[in-house]
């Protein structure tokens, strides 16, 4: 057993820099760039299951609260984190862990998946414009507009091709007994 709590350890580690590299990837878009890193957490957290794919999401925070520039743009800080997308970043960590609960709970099929990523690009939607409205002293309406609404359509598609994706790399992880199931 230590040795697949080690393996899984360094996949949480290995998807914490992949949100980091995910969050380079950037269409941008004002107030909140769209990024890569929103089809990264997803995977994660089907692959990694919600125990170590919260680790992951909640080294990916600690790495950028320590200054280490794996945020959106380059950046860290817990500058970042306390502005106004703060709460998009803060609300990976209980995201991924929602998506892992639900995907493992709904028999981890595809249909599970989907059902549980676009819950949680949901969710992250929701908690990060409610974030938003509260640092940025924002009207509701301001908030929604800016940082709901636009995206939206795109992180549903990224949470169902996340989770379609996500299942199919898991099962042949679990195949090739890369990936050990009881520990996530």
């Amino acid at each position: 057993m230590g040795n697949e709590r080690l393996k899984m350890m360094i996949l949480a580690a290995l998807f914490a820099a992949l949100m980091g590299v995910g969050a380079q990837i950037i269409i941008p878009v004002p107030p909140i760039p769209f990024t890569a890193q929103t089809l990264v957490l997803p995977l994660m957290a089907i692959i990694l299951g919600k125990r170590y794919g919260t680790l992951s999401a909640a080294l990916y925070v600690a790495l950028g609260a320590v200054g280490i520039p794996v945020f959106a743009g380059m950046k860290a800080g817990l500058g970042i984190i306390l502005g106004p997308t703060g709460g998009f970043i803060l609300s990976y960590i209980p995201a991924v862990f929602l998506i892992g609960l639900i995907f493992e709970k709904g028999g981890r099929h595809t249909a599970a998946g989907i059902a549980a990523t676009v819950t949680g690009a949901l969710f992250i939607l929701f908690a990060g414009t409610v974030w938003y409205k509260w640092m940025g002293n924002l009207s509701w309406a301001g908030a929604f507009t800016g940082a709901m609404i636009p995206f939206i359509v795109p992180d549903i598609l990224k949470a169902v091709f996340a989770a379609v994706l996500g299942v199919l790399i898991r099962k042949r992880l679990e195949s090739a007994r890369l990936l050990h199931a009881a520990l996530r």
